[in-house]
């Protein structure tokens, strides 16, 4: 793949078209070739469409991201837009100074595992705030992350659902 990516870039086209570039590289190849992409067109301002259902690979070097499904466009716009239109919630991970009972714990968010001390919740993005502030100044809170749900499982839930825009 680096040797047709080379060879493709001889003429300096104003226009890639790549389908899968780290498919079948090892981890460090794929950084490489990422990295050597988002300078590419940083430096000759090219445009680099992009096709791949490797989502790291769509992560690291889009800013527009064009979703089909069965022939049909599902979105067009950032990644982050596309988290906010179809993953409406944020993970918030609590770890907890001491165990509290379910009917406490359901009023902050949608629980999605409870490990001893630990639990995850599921927050709507516009709560998000206001939930994490009621939790820090409610509860005994040891540690507490929020987190996007992973790209792959967004875009896999689309897939699964059929949402067509």
């Amino acid at each position: 793949m680096k040797a047709e990516l080379l060879a493709a870039l001889l003429h300096r086209p104003q226009v890639l078209f790549l389908d899968e570039p780290t498919l079948g590289l090892d981890v460090n190849a794929q950084v490489s070739v990422r990295d050597f992409l988002r300078e590419y067109n940083q430096r000759y301002q090219a445009t680099v469409l992009l096709t791949s259902h490797y989502m790291a690979d769509i992560t690291a070097l889009c800013r527009r991201v064009l979703l089909m499904h069965t022939g049909q466009l599902v979105y067009d716009g950032s990644l982050e837009g596309l988290l906010q239109r179809f993953a409406p919630y944020r993970e918030v991970k609590v770890d907890f100074a001491q165990e509290y009972p379910q009917e406490v714990l359901s009023n902050y968010g949608e629980i999605k595992e409870v490990i001893g001390q630990m639990v995850r919740f599921l927050v709507r993005r516009e709560q998000l705030t206001k939930t994490v502030t009621r939790l820090l100044t409610e509860l005994d809170v040891a540690y507490l992350t929020v987190t996007d749900p992973p790209i792959e499982q967004v875009v896999g839930q689309v897939f699964q659902t059929g949402v067509v825009s």
